[in-house]
């Protein structure tokens, strides 16, 4: 499935019996997400049961490396259990390592999301330096400077700033996420503001490079936007895949995002042979 071009292996494992045949999750994710050599894909996501919510979902990047939380990932999630029949609730709740998330169907098949509140408390990202927000902070790297604003929305986000995407998003984005200052890495946006309902943005996602759109991102970058007075809390954010609309609301400080999901090929792969 993917979401904005941001392509995901869906695997139901909800009798256990698929997380067995795996074995490694983290060798799994590394082999099957290889492009031309299986199936390819930006993560792996398994549905799983859960103690504490209807479902439970944890994804791995391409690298092996598990992230807490994925927006394009978890709009697929929802779609997929409608989708099979799964479920026939529209509205679920779904346990992952950011906490408990809600996703909901919308008439056309658009998914909505409520995010949960963004933090921005420097060491509840996981970013060294003095307790305190991180708001248009200068980030200094090899021979350069940038400014950050850096938030959470489950997973770590650095956002910067761009008048222009004329420059390497590759070579920047990694030297940003492995700075010292994110000892677990983290994601980078780059944002070029467009009015005060449009936000520009590219994303170099920790463990699985440039994508074509990142969920967490989007409103990782919806929030920074706002706080360096360069938007409003209600826009639309353009990525290379699509459009994102990201809500920050006042009144119970919740991020909701809405955007789409969709179904792009059904198989069975030898997981002997491949593992």
């Amino acid at each position: 499935m993917h979401g904005l071009g941001n392509d995901f292996i869906m695997v139901n494992a909800l009798d256990g019996e698929v997380v067995e045949e795996l074995g490694d999750l983290s060798r799994a994710a590394t082999k099957l997400c290889r492009r031309q050599f299986s199936i390819g894909a930006d993560g792996l996501i398994l549905i799983l049961p859960s103690d504490s919510a209807d479902y439970r979902m944890r994804i791995f990047n391409p690298d092996g490396s598990e992230a807490e939380m994925c927006g394009n990932g978890i709009r697929c999630f929802a779609k997929y259990l409608l989708d099979k029949g799964v479920t026939a609730k529209k509205s679920i709740t779904v346990e992952t390592l950011a906490g408990i998330m809600k996703p909901a169907i919308l008439d056309g098949g658009m998914v909505r999301v409520d995010m949960g509140e963004p933090v921005l408390d420097r060491k509840k990202i996981g970013m060294l330096g003095p307790d305190t927000k991180v708001v248009d902070e200068p980030l200094e790297l090899e021979g350069k400077e940038v400014r950050i604003t850096a938030v959470s929305m489950g997973n770590p986000h650095a956002v910067v700033f761009v008048d222009t995407f004329n420059f390497s998003i590759e070579d920047l984005g990694r030297e940003i996420e492995r700075h010292e200052k994110f000892p677990n890495r983290t994601n980078v946006e780059f944002v070029q503001p467009v009015n005060d309902k449009e936000l520009d943005m590219c994303v170099w996602e920790r463990g699985a490079g440039v994508t074509l759109a990142c969920g967490t991102g989007a409103c990782a970058a919806a929030v920074a936007a706002a706080l360096n007075d360069k938007a409003g809390r209600d826009v639309t954010v353009h990525l290379l895949g699509g459009d994102l609309r990201i809500e920050w609301k006042e009144g119970d400080n919740h991020v909701y995002m809405t955007g789409p999901a969709e179904t792009v090929f059904e198989g069975v792969i030898d997981v002997a042979e491949q593992l």
